[in-house]
Protein backbone atom coordinates (compact mmCIF):
# COMPACT_ATOMS: atom_id res chain seq x y z
CA UNK A 1 0.00 0.00 0.00
CA UNK A 2 2.72 2.47 0.99
CA UNK A 3 4.73 1.57 -2.11
CA UNK A 4 1.66 2.03 -4.35
CA UNK A 5 1.00 5.39 -2.72
CA UNK A 6 4.59 6.47 -3.34
CA UNK A 7 4.41 5.32 -6.96
CA UNK A 8 1.06 7.10 -7.47
CA UNK A 9 2.38 10.32 -5.95
CA UNK A 10 5.46 10.15 -8.15
CA UNK A 11 3.25 9.76 -11.25
CA UNK A 12 1.07 12.67 -10.14
CA UNK A 13 4.11 14.91 -9.63
CA UNK A 14 5.33 14.03 -13.13
CA UNK A 15 1.86 14.75 -14.54
CA UNK A 16 1.76 18.09 -12.71
CA UNK A 17 5.09 18.90 -14.37
CA UNK A 18 3.69 18.22 -17.85
CA UNK A 19 4.28 14.49 -18.40
CA UNK A 20 0.95 13.26 -19.83
CA UNK A 21 2.21 9.67 -20.04
CA UNK A 22 2.15 9.57 -16.23
CA UNK A 23 -1.57 10.23 -16.30
CA UNK A 24 -1.99 7.35 -18.79
CA UNK A 25 -0.18 5.06 -16.34
CA UNK A 26 -2.58 6.05 -13.55
CA UNK A 27 -5.54 5.36 -15.84
CA UNK A 28 -4.23 1.90 -16.75
CA UNK A 29 -3.54 1.09 -13.10
CA UNK A 30 -6.99 2.06 -11.79
CA UNK A 31 -9.34 1.47 -14.73
CA UNK A 32 -10.12 -2.19 -13.89
CA UNK A 33 -11.15 -1.31 -10.30
CA UNK A 34 -13.24 1.62 -11.51
CA UNK A 35 -14.95 -0.46 -14.19
CA UNK A 36 -15.84 -3.08 -11.59
CA UNK A 37 -17.21 -0.40 -9.28
CA UNK A 38 -19.44 1.16 -11.95
CA UNK A 39 -20.54 -2.15 -13.50
CA UNK A 40 -21.83 -3.24 -10.09
CA UNK A 41 -23.84 -0.03 -9.86
CA UNK A 42 -25.19 0.13 -13.40
CA UNK A 43 -25.18 -3.49 -14.66
CA UNK A 44 -24.18 -1.99 -18.00
CA UNK A 45 -20.63 -2.17 -19.33
CA UNK A 46 -21.05 0.71 -21.79
CA UNK A 47 -22.56 2.95 -19.14
CA UNK A 48 -19.77 1.98 -16.74
CA UNK A 49 -17.23 2.96 -19.40
CA UNK A 50 -18.97 6.33 -19.80
CA UNK A 51 -18.88 6.93 -16.04
CA UNK A 52 -15.19 5.95 -15.91
CA UNK A 53 -14.52 8.40 -18.71
CA UNK A 54 -16.35 11.12 -16.76
CA UNK A 55 -14.20 10.38 -13.71
CA UNK A 56 -10.96 10.49 -15.69
CA UNK A 57 -11.98 13.75 -17.36
CA UNK A 58 -12.59 15.28 -13.93
CA UNK A 59 -9.36 13.77 -12.70
CA UNK A 60 -7.39 15.17 -15.63
CA UNK A 61 -8.80 18.61 -14.89
CA UNK A 62 -8.26 18.59 -11.11
CA UNK A 63 -5.17 16.43 -10.63
CA UNK A 64 -2.93 19.43 -11.30
CA UNK A 65 -4.21 20.79 -7.96
CA UNK A 66 -3.70 17.51 -6.02
CA UNK A 67 -2.12 18.43 -2.66
CA UNK A 68 -0.83 14.99 -1.60
CA UNK A 69 -2.84 15.12 1.64
CA UNK A 70 -4.37 11.70 0.97
CA UNK A 71 -3.62 8.69 -1.14
CA UNK A 72 -4.49 8.89 -4.81
CA UNK A 73 -6.85 5.94 -4.36
CA UNK A 74 -8.80 7.85 -1.71
CA UNK A 75 -8.97 10.91 -3.95
CA UNK A 76 -10.11 8.78 -6.89
CA UNK A 77 -12.81 6.99 -4.91
CA UNK A 78 -14.20 10.31 -3.70
CA UNK A 79 -14.66 11.25 -7.35
CA UNK A 80 -16.16 7.79 -8.07
CA UNK A 81 -18.68 8.12 -5.23
CA UNK A 82 -19.66 11.64 -6.28
CA UNK A 83 -20.06 10.50 -9.89
CA UNK A 84 -22.10 7.46 -8.82
CA UNK A 85 -24.34 9.57 -6.57
CA UNK A 86 -24.91 12.07 -9.37
CA UNK A 87 -25.74 9.28 -11.83
CA UNK A 88 -28.10 7.57 -9.35
CA UNK A 89 -29.89 10.84 -8.60
CA UNK A 90 -30.13 11.83 -12.26
CA UNK A 91 -31.40 8.41 -13.32
CA UNK A 92 -33.61 7.62 -10.35
CA UNK A 93 -36.73 7.34 -12.50
CA UNK A 94 -35.07 4.69 -14.68
CA UNK A 95 -33.93 2.82 -11.57
CA UNK A 96 -37.41 2.99 -10.08
CA UNK A 97 -39.17 1.82 -13.23
CA UNK A 98 -36.44 -0.59 -14.28
CA UNK A 99 -37.26 0.19 -17.89
CA UNK A 100 -33.89 -0.82 -19.26
CA UNK A 101 -33.82 -4.05 -17.23
CA UNK A 102 -37.08 -5.67 -18.30
CA UNK A 103 -36.32 -9.39 -18.68
CA UNK A 104 -36.95 -11.28 -21.89
CA UNK A 105 -40.12 -13.41 -21.79
CA UNK A 106 -38.11 -16.53 -22.68
CA UNK A 107 -36.11 -16.49 -19.44
CA UNK A 108 -36.88 -18.89 -16.64
CA UNK A 109 -39.04 -17.63 -13.79
CA UNK A 110 -36.08 -17.89 -11.39
CA UNK A 111 -34.01 -15.59 -13.59
CA UNK A 112 -36.87 -13.12 -13.84
CA UNK A 113 -37.36 -13.13 -10.08
CA UNK A 114 -33.60 -12.64 -9.44
CA UNK A 115 -33.42 -9.78 -11.96
CA UNK A 116 -36.41 -8.02 -10.43
CA UNK A 117 -34.97 -8.41 -6.92
CA UNK A 118 -31.76 -6.74 -8.13
CA UNK A 119 -33.79 -3.93 -9.69
CA UNK A 120 -35.77 -3.57 -6.47
CA UNK A 121 -32.58 -3.43 -4.39
CA UNK A 122 -30.97 -0.84 -6.68
CA UNK A 123 -34.13 1.26 -6.53
CA UNK A 124 -34.09 1.01 -2.74
CA UNK A 125 -30.40 2.01 -2.60
CA UNK A 126 -31.15 5.02 -4.83
CA UNK A 127 -33.69 6.19 -2.24
CA UNK A 128 -31.18 6.21 0.63
CA UNK A 129 -29.79 9.51 1.89
CA UNK A 130 -26.52 10.39 0.12
CA UNK A 131 -24.17 9.51 3.02
CA UNK A 132 -25.84 6.15 3.62
CA UNK A 133 -25.87 5.39 -0.11
CA UNK A 134 -22.15 6.21 -0.36
CA UNK A 135 -21.26 3.89 2.54
CA UNK A 136 -23.40 1.07 1.13
CA UNK A 137 -21.84 1.39 -2.34
CA UNK A 138 -18.30 1.32 -0.95
CA UNK A 139 -18.99 -1.43 1.60
CA UNK A 140 -21.01 -3.76 -0.64
CA UNK A 141 -19.66 -3.06 -4.14
CA UNK A 142 -15.98 -2.81 -3.31
CA UNK A 143 -15.96 -4.55 0.08
CA UNK A 144 -14.03 -1.67 1.64
CA UNK A 145 -13.36 -1.69 5.36
CA UNK A 146 -14.85 1.03 7.53
CA UNK A 147 -11.37 2.48 7.84
CA UNK A 148 -11.10 2.81 4.06
CA UNK A 149 -14.63 4.23 3.84
CA UNK A 150 -13.69 6.75 6.51
CA UNK A 151 -10.66 7.84 4.52
CA UNK A 152 -12.61 8.13 1.25
CA UNK A 153 -15.68 9.93 2.60
CA UNK A 154 -14.05 11.99 5.34
CA UNK A 155 -16.45 10.65 7.98
CA UNK A 156 -15.21 8.81 11.07
CA UNK A 157 -15.22 5.02 11.15
CA UNK A 158 -17.96 5.10 13.78
CA UNK A 159 -20.08 7.38 11.58
CA UNK A 160 -19.52 5.07 8.60
CA UNK A 161 -20.67 2.08 10.71
CA UNK A 162 -23.73 3.97 11.94
CA UNK A 163 -24.60 5.06 8.39
CA UNK A 164 -24.27 1.47 7.16
CA UNK A 165 -26.44 0.18 10.02
CA UNK A 166 -29.14 2.80 9.34
CA UNK A 167 -28.91 2.11 5.60
CA UNK A 168 -29.54 -1.61 6.14
CA UNK A 169 -32.59 -0.86 8.31
CA UNK A 170 -33.87 1.69 5.77
CA UNK A 171 -33.38 -0.77 2.88
CA UNK A 172 -35.45 -3.39 4.71
CA UNK A 173 -38.18 -0.76 5.30
CA UNK A 174 -38.17 0.36 1.66
CA UNK A 175 -38.31 -3.18 0.31
CA UNK A 176 -41.01 -4.26 2.78
CA UNK A 177 -43.26 -1.31 1.95
CA UNK A 178 -43.92 -2.83 -1.47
Amino acid sequence: MQNDMHKDHELIRKFQNGDSKSFDKLVRAYLPQMMGFFIKITNDRMLAEDLCQDVFLKLFKYLKKFRFESTFKTYLYRININTANTWITRNKWRNILGLDKVPEPTQLNQDIERDWKQIELKEAISRLPKKQRSVVLLRVNDEFSYSQISEITGMSEATAKVNFHHAKKKLVEIINEK
